[in-house]
């Protein structure tokens, strides 16, 4: 007799995934949220944007990419979770908007109870670091289409800014200054490079290299640091213009993103020194210094652009919610793009 178990769907391991994950998404709980009981929807008590005269709904959807490869390789899923996190959250803040809640979905050849809530655990840790809410999700098993160690997964976010308040390109002026806050590592752009270089350079996850302190699997598999709940006070400290999260096209290619047509954000190579992981990506892949830039953060996780006048201000800010933060270049007239200064 054929059943769905035999198809390979196992509904009594879901429901034991769901039980194991209880917990760690409660601790992302805000106090806007409002039980379901059937658990169909989640809820989120919309009177909490009576606060606000003009509330603007921001909404982002993203996913990890090939980074879950490596987790999954590696064998650590607990932190993916924080990186899908980091890559809708962060997306939201840019226009100044306060992260409320998140929901995810997980594809899995398998269910396997732990492995699910380890990452779902990653997901509320995320949501919890960006003051939002985990009001639900979805975890769907797909034997045949993925292996039973397969998975992937994405997540859609919600936010409010006032519209009055709103960051972004309208904001920017000439003389305001460019502060670089300092990623966590890799973060989750450029995975499909980095395995290309893992592969040819014949590099092991477990590999004890000399330019790092810890394994190169351990370094790869960092976090994304989420920086929602900086970012906002931030805004509330000082003049801020424009936020740009540095993903996918590097900093130039984001910091472009929040650039008025007639305005250069004029950048300072020399105002940091790439953490070493990019140096042994770059060293092993043979990876040209352009790829490196189109492809990469190199360090640098989030740009701010703030009025000249707050850069002491802002960088004290960040310093006493521990970001490290310095100056990587100012706004000056041009075409809108974002690009180094030439070595005399």
């Amino acid at each position: 007799m054929t059943s769905y178990e035999a198809a390979g769907v196992d509904i009594e391991a879901g429901e034991r995934a769901v039980t194991l994950m209880r917990d760690k998404v409660a601790r992302s709980r805000r106090p806007e949220v409002v039980d379901d009981a059937s658990g169909f929807a989640g809820l989120f008590d919309a009177s909490a944007l009576l606060r606000y005269q003009r509330p603007l709904l921001a909404t982002s959807t993203d996913g990890v990419g090939t980074k879950v490869m490596l987790a999954q390789q590696y064998g650590r899923h607990d932190t993916i979770g924080i990186d899908l996190v980091g890559m809708v959250l962060d997306d939201l803040v840019v226009c100044g908007a306060e992260p409320l809640f998140m929901t995810d979905y997980i594809a899995c050849g398998k269910v396997v109870p732990e492995r699910i809530a380890e990452i779902v655990g990653g997901v509320a840790e995320g949501c919890r670091l960006a003051g939002a809410a985990l009001v639900g999700g979805e975890t769907a098993e797909h034997p045949g289409a993925m292996g039973p160690d397969e998975y992937d997964l994405a997540g859609a976010g919600t936010g409010v800014v006032e519209a009055s308040a709103m960051l972004g390109p309208s904001r920017v002026r000439e003389g305001d200054v460019v502060l670089a806050l300092a990623s966590s590592g890799v973060h989750s752009n450029g995975y499909s490079l980095v395995r290309h270089v893992l592969r040819e350079a014949s590099l092991s996850l477990d590999a004890d290299l000399p330019e790092l302190d810890r394994p190169l699997g351990e370094e790869l598999l960092e976090p994304t640091r989420i920086y929602s709940l900086d970012c906002l006070a931030l805004a509330r400290e000082v003049d801020v213009h424009a936020y740009a999260h540095i993903t996918g096209g590097g900093i130039e290619g984001n910091l472009s993103r929040s650039l008025p047509d007639h305005l250069d954000a004029v950048l300072d190579r020399a105002s940091w020194t790439p953490p070493a992981i990019f140096s042994v990506l770059a060293g092993h892949g043979r990876i040209a210094q352009a790829d490196m830039d189109r492809t990469f953060n190199l360090g640098v996780g989030m740009a701010a652009i703030v009025a000249a006048e707050a850069v002491d201000e802002a960088l004290r800010v960040l310093q006493e919610r521990y970001v490290d933060a310095w100056v990587l270049g100012e706004i000056t007239l041009g075409t809108g793009q974002a690009r180094y200064r030439q070595a005399r």
